[in-house]
């Protein structure tokens, strides 16, 4: 039954953040930031202490991209959804 609940909680703090266009990319701007900051301490931060295991590197580096391709969701999703509220603002 508690497994239920948090469901509940995620799936409605989802549709609060998803529904506000300024919430939206408050989110998708943290999300952007975060990514280009893993990015960068990948690069030159850890670098070393990546290089030191395949599956060390290989692990950081597949985070990062589902980082980046949930960013590019979450942006193609906000485009759609600024498009389709213009659109309703029109009729």
């Amino acid at each position: 039954m508690a497994e239920s609940s948090w469901i509940g909680t995620i799936v409605a703090i989802s549709r609060a953040i998803l529904h506000d266009r300024s919430t939206r990319r408050k989110w998708l701007g943290s999300a952007a930031f975060s990514m280009l900051g893993l990015f960068a301490l990948g690069l030159w931060g850890i670098e070393s202490w990546l290089e030191e295991s395949w599956i060390r590197f290989g692990l950081w580096w597949v985070g990062v991209a589902l980082l980046t391709l949930m960013v590019m969701l979450f942006a193609l999703y906000d485009a759609l959804a600024a498009i389709r509220e213009e659109r309703d603002k029109m009729k």
